[in-house]
């Protein structure tokens, strides 16, 4: 199957704001339309990426061996991990609210830290894949992480709904080691070009 050229090897660059396509030989770095700053791909984009990344790893340590929630019953309670909390919930006969921690604090962002290391593999050791594939999972993950703030939040509603009743949650101090991680893990979605992914395929 015969190569397919883009727009960078046709010498147009295309501008991240407004899609306006750009003949290169014009040696202006600033879109007509917009005037926003052009460049053929995001600026050192592997490496912000993979510096958020890995900080969100290291983060994503102590977010899970610290205390993220207490949740009191009658007066007693202990601190817990998320997974602990998870089971206290569950435990407590607030199943949904469970799973919600399950898939909010768990899934998603275990989910997130492992696809983005896959983008930033396949990029970096030029994997011929499917790049319509790997595409629609960075898609996925960078709409995910914008409602990632949602697992932020979560717990401060799980405080003020449950309060109300013979069950009280309190925040520990993992909560802001899992803020950090959710925050970076968005930041390194937004940092990630997926363009390098086709770049580096030989056969489109």
């Amino acid at each position: 199957m015969q190569a397919k050229t883009n727009a960078l090897s046709q010498g147009f660059i295309r501008c991240d704001d407004c899609g306006f396509l750009v003949k290169t030989g014009n040696h202006s770095l600033s879109c007509p339309r917009c005037n926003s700053h052009l460049h053929a791909r995001h600026p050192h984009s592997l490496q912000r990426t993979s510096a958020l990344l890995f900080s969100s790893f290291l983060l994503y340590i102590p977010a899970n061996i610290f205390p993220i929630m207490t949740v009191n019953q009658f007066g007693a309670g202990d601190p817990h991990t998320i997974a602990g909390g998870i089971v206290e919930l569950i435990d407590s006969g607030m199943i949904p609210i469970g799973l919600l921690v399950l898939v909010a604090s768990i899934l998603v962002p275990s989910s997130k830290l492992i696809g983005i290391g896959l983008l930033l593999l396949c990029t970096h050791f030029r994997w011929q894949i499917n790049a319509r594939r790997w595409t629609v999972m960075y898609r996925i993950i960078a709409f995910v992480g914008r409602w990632s703030m949602l697992d932020i939040f979560m717990i401060s509603i799980l405080v003020d709904l449950v309060n109300f009743g013979e069950v009280q949650i309190i925040a520990g101090p993992a909560a802001t080691a899992f803020a950090a991680v959710v925050i970076l893990t968005m930041f390194a979605a937004e940092n990630f070009d997926p363009r390098l992914l086709w770049d580096n395929q030989k056969n489109l």
